[in-house]
């Protein structure tokens, strides 16, 4: 028997080689695009995509959603020919500064008033005393979705509901329309539908001490979020958030990022309670006898 080799011309093998080439990246504008024929997007009986599952941020947001160069620490104080971290983070040497993050705010900036600009930069001097999630009060959104925890999604025809790691907090995302909120909340109150394939969530009714990251940056009770989940192929969702709060803003803005889901089987939710934790912090100080600094 004889085998035939089969050359292809110098130009046929130059296009295979291309097409070759990008073929990854061809592949990968389709995840992104949520476009790949391989990989349709996982949907629930009634038609929706299906967002159930753990998912995770990754990058630096939590520390600043702008984009920022890394830097020694949040809070500083006069050193001998620059300035140095805070005594309170000192100890900590690199575990308390700040790693680079590229931003996720569209268009670079916050657009804040001249006031809230002046009140976040006070508030990044002040981080240590001022953050809420140093207390681990309710992180509020849009900072809980993109805290260094994770959070899960539970879906259904009739229900829609987020769990949070980070101290316990959680979501019920209504699918009808509740009405005006009762009381005002560290967490708001939630409002979804469907575009399409996205999910569109409108929360309002926050108590305006909620922060969106440990830079300061921060909005009053008048914010207003519009959220949007958009499944971007089986593992991946596009997380979108519009800001508009008239009192703090000089307009609406918005984080764009995408979120993670875990695929490890042994993957689960954790309890990170950390109310208890930091009840020395909060109240150590009324003990009879205090512990010495």
């Amino acid at each position: 028997m004889r085998i035939v080799h089969i050359s292809a011309p110098g130009a046929a093998r130059r296009r295979i080689g291309t097409r070759a080439a990008l073929a990854p990246l061809a592949a990968l504008g389709c995840v992104l695009a949520a476009c790949s024929p391989e990989s349709p997007l996982p949907r629930t009986p009634s038609g929706h995509p299906d967002l159930n599952g753990l998912w995770q941020a990754l990058g630096n947001a939590h520390w600043d959603i702008e984009a920022h160069a890394a830097r020694p620490a949040l809070a500083m104080q006069s050193g001998p020919v620059v300035p140095v971290p805070a005594r309170e983070v000192l100890a900590l040497g690199a575990v308390g500064s700040v790693p680079f993050g590229y931003g996720v705010v569209e268009g670079g900036e916050i657009p804040y008033l001249p006031d809230a600009l002046a009140r976040r930069n006070e508030n990044r001097e002040r981080w240590l005393e001022r953050d809420p999630e140093i207390r681990c009060y309710l992180p509020g959104v849009p900072r809980a979705t993109y805290m260094p925890f994770p959070f899960r999604i539970f879906q259904s025809k009739s229900k829609f509901f987020i769990a949070y790691e980070y101290a316990g907090a959680m979501r019920e995302i209504y699918l009808e329309d509740p009405g005006p909120p009762q009381v005002d909340s560290w967490m708001g109150q939630s409002h979804g539908r469907w575009e399409g394939d996205a999910f569109v969530v409108e929360v309002t009714g926050f108590n305006g001490q909620t922060w969106l990251d440990r830079a300061g940056n921060h909005h009053g009770p008048g914010l207003r979020v519009t959220e949007r989940y958009t499944l971007a192929g089986p593992d991946h969702i596009w997380y979108e958030a519009q800001l508009d709060d008239p009192g703090t803003y000089a307009r609406p803005w918005t984080i764009r990022m995408p979120l993670y889901r875990n695929i490890d089987p042994n993957a689960r939710l954790g309890q990170f309670k950390c109310v208890e934790f930091v009840e020395e912090l909060m109240y150590g100080h009324l003990r009879r006898n205090p512990i010495a600094p």
